[in-house]
C-alpha cells in the first residue's frame, strides 16, 4: 500500500491488473478524451510504462481500490510529463465509469498531491488534459489546482494545464 483515504487504497499495480486495466482502457466512452481507446497490446504498453516509472523515479500512477471490498476502480499518481515542453510531475488520474461523480477522483488525487509534497522535493503539481476534458479540470481544481495556461499539443490538442506550488498547498494545510 502506498496511500490510504477515508474510502480508498492505493498501491501499486502490477501485471494482475490487466483485465482490471483493460475494461477501464479499452472502454470508448471512459477514454473519449484520447484520441482512441487501447487494444491490448495498449493496456500492455500503459502497465509496462507503469511499472518502468517506478523503477526510474520510485513512482508513478497507482491502483485505486475501494477499501471496503479491494474492488480496483482504476488509477491515480503522479509520472513525469512532458507539458509545454517540460518535464513535470503531473498527478494524473483514470476511474472505471462504473465510478464516476462518486468523488472517488478528486479523493485520489487530492492524496496523491499531498504524497508529492510530502515524500518529494516538488516546488509545484501539475494535471493537464484536453480542454474538452470538464471532468478532469473539475478534478485538478477540487485538488487545489488552479488553471495556468492552454497550448496545442504535439497531436495540435488544445490541452489546458492546472497548477499547485508547495507554497499554495501549505498554507492550505497548516
Amino acid at each position: 500500500m502506498i496511500l490510504e483515504t477515508k474510502r480508498l487504497i492505493l498501491r501499486p499495480i502490477t501485471q494482475a491488473d490487466f483485465d482490471n486495466w483493460s475494461e477501464i482502457l479499452t472502454d470508448p466512452e471512459t477514454m473519449r478524451f484520447y484520441a482512441a481507446p487501447y487494444d491490448s497490446s495498449g493496456v500492455q504498453r500503459w502497465i509496462n510504462w507503469t511499472l518502468d516509472n517506478y523503477r526510474r523515479y520510485g513512482f508513478g500512477l497507482w491502483a485505486v481500490t475501494l477499501k471496503e471490498t479491494g474492488e480496483f476502480i482504476g488509477d491515480c499518481g503522479i509520472t513525469m510529463q512532458r507539458i509545454h515542453g517540460q518535464m513535470l510531475p503531473e498527478v494524473g488520474y483514470h476511474l472505471n465509469k462504473r465510478f464516476h461523480r462518486q468523488g472517488y477522483g478528486s479523493e485520489a488525487a487530492s492524496a496523491c498531491v499531498r504524497w508529492g509534497f510530502t515524500h518529494r522535493d516538488f516546488p509545484a503539481l501539475y494535471s493537464y488534459m484536453t480542454s474538452p476534458n470538464t471532468p478532469s479540470r473539475r478534478t485538478a481544481m477540487k485538488c487545489g489546482m488552479q488553471f495556468v495556461e492552454e497550448y496545442l499539443d504535439e497531436q495540435h490538442e488544445l490541452t489546458s494545464v492546472y497548477r499547485i506550488s508547495r507554497e499554495d498547498w501549505q498554507k492550505a494545510h497548516p
